[in-house]
């Protein structure tokens, strides 16, 4: 059995994913993180990672960028596609300036051309958890978004709306045919359920969930 996870460890922990057919360098690699106290689970192949349940934790990916029947950058395309979002740190002994170009490019971490320093693979493994961690935050304020304007009225997701674009009461009033007051206090109720503090924090949640509407 090729995958080696740490028992009795928090489910909810950061864990490190390695990626590498050298038997030899996989266990390095994962003596050496487990050795900082990090939660590790080592895999030969693609097949063997993809084949395996993830935990849902913050984590990252150390990918060896020639692997067996498979390119480590062509892997990393297809979790893109996939919209698998774990980042990489690629580690090679055959890299090369177009190797790493396309490869941060496409969002890896880091990219260690063997042999590396093993502090270097430990920051590089820190920055990734760390990226990781901020993406599932930002996920988890713009679900949170998401769920408060299902809260509003239609009229008052309105209202909130055309406010947010620097419409004033009474031109919104114009707008969609209400009474001035009426539009104040849509306007008020939508600013208690979004949670926002002020008429500020209401365009800044606005903004953010057109921009979420438009990259869906």
């Amino acid at each position: 059995m090729n995958n080696h996870p740490v028992h009795n460890s928090n489910p909810g922990e950061p864990v490190v994913f390695i990626v590498d057919d050298d038997a030899g360098l996989r266990e390095s690699l994962g003596s050496l993180l487990r050795s900082i106290g990090l939660r590790v689970e080592l895999f030969a192949s693609v097949a063997e990672f993809m084949n395996h349940p993830r935990p849902d934790t913050v984590s990252c990916l150390v990918l060896d960028v020639r692997l067996q029947g498979s390119s480590g950058l062509d892997f990393q395309s297809e979790l893109a596609a996939a919209g698998i979002n774990v980042p990489i740190v690629f580690i090679t002994g055959h890299g090369d300036i177009a190797m790493t170009v396309r490869a941060m490019k496409a969002g890896a971490v880091d990219f260690l051309t063997k042999p590396f320093r093993e502090q270097d693979l430990i920051d590089a493994v820190c920055a990734a958890h760390t990226r990781d961690k901020q993406r599932r935050e930002s996920g988890r304020h713009a679900e949170e978004l998401r769920a408060r304007h299902a809260t509003l009225t239609p009229r008052e997701q309105t209202v909130m709306a055309l406010a947010a674009s620097g419409l004033m009461n009474k031109q919104i009033a114009g707008e969609i045919g209400l009474s001035e007051i009426t539009v104040k206090i849509h306007r008020g109720q939508a600013m208690r359920k979004m949670g926002a503090r002020s008429f500020a924090d209401l365009v800044r949640m606005a903004e953010a969930i057109a921009a979420q509407s438009a990259n869906r």
